[in-house]
Formats: C-alpha cells, structure tokens, sequence
C-alpha cells in the first residue's frame, strides 16, 4: 500500500502505522467480541472512537474470520432511516463480494427486492431506493437480521451513535431490537455513542430492554506520553524536527481530543519544510489560519441562535469549562437572566449540539468554535 502524503490522516482509517496506541482497547474489544459478548464503547465525539472501531476490523483475527459493518445513525431520525442507512451498509459492504452476496441479499430482505436495480453503464446492482419505500420498517429490519444469520461466517456490526435510537417517535425501538439481537448467534454488536447520560440510561437502566447485555469500554483521550512520541517519529520519518514543547501545548489545549490534534499536525506537517523545524509560532499562526477558514460557518452558526442563548455561550466559551451553571452568582457575575432561564437556554444548546456536557460541566462541543468565540468575544487565547 502506498503511503499517504501525509501521516496525520484526518478522515477515514489507512493502516496501523498511522494509527497511535489504543493497544490495550484494541484487544479488549476484538477479545470480548470474538468471545461471542456485545460491547458498549462510550467517548466523547471526536475523540477517535470510530477510527478505533475500524482498526479492530482491520485485524487479522477479525478480518480473516468476520464480516464487519460500521454504520453510523447520527443523522437518523426514524426507524425507517435506520432500516435505510443498516440495509444500504450492509449491501454496499458486501457487493463487492460477489454476485453471490448481492443474490442472497435480494431474495433473504424481499421486502426491498424492488431497490435491486442495474447500473445501465456497468450492469452492476444498485442499492436504489427512498426512505418512503421501506413501508414497513420493523418486518425489513427483522429481515436484515435473518440476513445477517445466512452469511457464510459470522458478522460484527458496530453502530456509531447508538443513543440516536431513543429520540425516534416510534414506540418499543429499543425493545424490538433487543429482541431480535437476543436471537442473533452469528453475529455480535459494537453500540457506540457519544452522549454518555444517553447510553447510559439505555444499557444500565434496570427498567430498559438493554439493561447489562454487553460489555462498557469508556474511551479517554490518548496519553501524551504515546502521542508525543507518535508526532515526532512522523516528523523525523520524513525530515522534519518539531519541538517537544509545540507537541505538548497543542495536545494540552484541545485536551487529547485525537481529531482536533490531527487536524492540526496535519497542517503542521504540510507546512514544515524537509529538514526544518516546526515551532511554537508556527503552531499558532497555523491554527489561527484554520479558525478563520471557519469563520463564515461560526458565524452563521450564531446567526441562527437568539440573543439568549448566544449570551450563554459567549460566558461559557470565554470560562472554558462552567460547572455551577445555574448558580445564583454565577449569574450574577456574568449579568445572565434567571438561573432558569439560564436552564433553558443551555438545554437548548445541547440540543442543538453547540453545547457538551461531561460530568456536569458545560463547554463548547466545537473546540474549534470555542477558540473562535474567546477570541471574538472573549479575551482571547495563545498556544
């Protein structure tokens, strides 16, 4: 395989040499599931999550003996879009196969047979089909279960934001696809999410149809003490020096969040000449550069929020991380409207996803439009 131009992939997964450390989840998670458990991995967003998930199905144990799938229902907001967004994963995944695959697929989910369509160019079989064609999405998405049971070998399925399943309107979600996974026997499940008090009300409520049915792996950040190592041997592979120091601030300023520090060393990389030496001050004039490349995003972005909850989130971009949110002299402090007032507006905001929240402390989900923000409206920040 021919190596990338850059080693700091930003999208998607390329090979275990650009992938750094998670050696120790690696193996817990292929170890749980190739002993035929389900496995829950809870981390925040972009903290590196699904590219974990694809380095595990790129291991010899797994890829000789499994098919995997990795479908990601973040964007879903019905069981029919589920049934949608599964089915056409599993098809395009296995297309490739053979003609035998896309057969077997067709005549087992017959309630999709009319997506089966030909390329009129290549002849090949397309997965053409709407959302409003799946008019009966429980008795398809028991078909694609079925499915999953006729493969040749056994199946892992991953399904990133898992949590998404208890906001549809439909009743009884989660109990139908207990029950259909509780009859799976050749394939196991990764139920990944990134709103911790979601996934966890679904697997460790004792009133909730997944209560204690697969394994938790909590994600943290990546130690510096690997990722430090991982940046410069990069660098030095292809030429290039960086300091020490300009490693250990960046990771410290987005805390670990693994794809903000790629995005950044991606650039960094680029704009570091063989032989020369990236510095403290390329570091920061390069993150400068790609917040203002975001600008028109951001602020259309506060364009859509009333006045209310951009005061809210000003406050809360300018302290970083806020704790006693609805306290009264919290508010006072930052001249804010009623503690429940306040309450709202940052209910609001994490719905919409501008706003996080980890163990009750709020801040800026984007770290990227943190940073725009504090330097806009704040005090501004330094690497």
């Amino acid at each position: 395989m021919k190596a990338p131009n850059n080693p700091f992939i930003t999208g998607g997964y390329f090979s275990a040499a650009y992938f750094c450390d998670r050696v120790q989840e690696s193996s817990e998670i292929i170890r749980t599931l190739t002993n035929g458990n389900n496995m829950v991995l809870i981390s925040p967003r972009r903290m590196g999550k699904t590219g974990l998930i694809e380095h595990c199905f790129h291991q010899k144990e797994v890829v000789t003996n499994y098919h995997t799938f990795l479908v990601d229902i973040y964007a879903t907001s019905s069981l029919r879009e589920f049934v949608f967004k599964l089915g056409k994963e599993l098809f395009d995944t296995l297309k490739p196969k053979g003609k035998h695959f896309v057969d077997n697929f067709f005549s087992v989910i017959s309630s999709l047979r009319p997506a089966f369509k030909l390329d009129p160019y290549t002849g090949a079989a397309t997965f053409d089909i709407g959302i409003g064609e799946i008019h009966e999405a429980e008795f398809t998405l028991e078909e694609i279960f079925k499915y999953l049971e006729s493969y040749d070998k056994p199946s892992i399925v991953a399904i990133d934001e898992f949590q998404q399943i208890s906001r549809y309107p439909e009743k009884n979600i989660e109990a139908t696809l207990r029950t259909l996974i509780q009859k799976c026997k050749k394939s196991n499940f990764i139920f990944a999410g990134s709103q911790r008090h979601l996934m966890h009300n679904i697997f460790f409520s004792s009133s909730r149809p997944f209560y204690q049915s697969a394994s938790l792996l909590q994600l943290a950040a990546i130690h510096e003490a690997e990722y430090l190592p991982f940046v410069r041997k990069h660098f030095q592979h292809n030429k290039k020096e960086i300091d020490e120091e300009t490693i250990l601030e960046i990771y410290r300023l987005f805390e670990g969040h693994t794809w903000y520090l790629q995005q950044i060393f991606n650039e960094l990389y680029s704009v570091t000449e063989p032989d020369g030496t990236c510095t403290l001050e390329m570091a920061d004039k390069a993150l400068r550069n790609k917040l203002y490349a975001y600008r028109p995003l951001f602020q259309s972005t506060l364009n859509l929020l009333p006045e209310r909850q951009k005061e809210i989130l000003y406050v809360i971009a300018k302290e970083g991380k806020v704790s006693q949110i609805t306290s009264g002299s919290f508010n006072k402090r930052h001249g804010l409207p009623s503690p429940s007032s306040v309450q709202t507006s940052v209910k609001q905001l994490m719905d919409k996803d501008i706003l996080t929240s980890e163990n009750k402390v709020y801040s800026v989900y984007d770290r990227f439009f943190g940073l725009w923000l504090k330097d806009e409206f704040g005090t501004g920040w330094k690497i």
